[in-house]
């Protein structure tokens, strides 16, 4: 049996935002399948099930109700997940056929604005990283306050000096070149040893 349209809506949705956990709206619940739900229920310790549990290959499955929203994002968020949330954008007693839905908003370890998503004493940075024949250079911004911080590494040593000083911001979301690990095997093999759940690859021209 092919998938469901529902389903088939959920799969093109979770195409576009391939780096996220796509929390899709059904009715009162938010749904994840695939492995969005294997990671989802680790983190916040909860149900995994499975949809269509006659099929030769069940789809693994689990929820969240919509009213605790609040409750179970913050979790997911602290644990260095980005989350899509996705909402239904129209009465499904008027839809004709699946229910219209939509990203309402994307929402990265990094970016985070909710007061109650934040640690009260430690800041929420996010840092990007740039590189050039001269070294290193790290720029870290926490945009819930608006603080901002540049350093340049240009020593023999730069790297050993740029991770130190990445490892004092202790930042929550990281920013890469998406050939970081053909240009730089060393940095990038440190960075996800690290850093590695809450780094995020961006297309070169990005960092120009």
């Amino acid at each position: 049996m092919g998938a469901t349209p529902m389903m088939r809506q959920y799969w093109a949705i979770k195409k576009e935002h391939p780096g996220a956990i796509l929390f899709f709206r059904m009715g009162d619940f938010y749904e994840m399948f695939g492995e969005d739900a294997v990671a989802a229920s680790k983190a916040l310790n909860i149900a995994l099930t499975t949809r269509d549990k006659s099929s030769a290959n069940p789809v693994p499955m689990c929820g969240v109700p919509h009213h605790a929203l609040n409750t179970y994002l913050p979790r997911m968020i602290k644990s260095g997940f980005k989350v899509a949330i996705c909402e239904q954008v129209e009465d499904p007693k008027q839809a004709k056929g699946i229910v219209r839905r939509e990203v309402a908003r994307v929402i990265t370890p990094g970016t985070v604005m909710d007061p109650s998503m934040l640690e009260d004493k430690t800041h929420n940075f996010l840092v990007a990283i740039a590189i050039s024949k001269r070294g290193f250079g790290l720029c870290a911004v926490d945009l819930s306050t608006g603080l901002l911080k540049v350093c340049e590494f240009t020593c023999d040593n730069s790297m050993v000096e740029f991770l130190s000083e990445l490892d004092k911001i202790d930042p929550k979301q990281v920013l890469v070149p998406e050939n970081l690990e053909q240009t730089h095997p060393p940095l990038f093999k440190e960075l996800s040893a690290s850093y590695g759940n809450i780094t995020d690859r961006m297309e070169g021209w990005v960092f120009d």
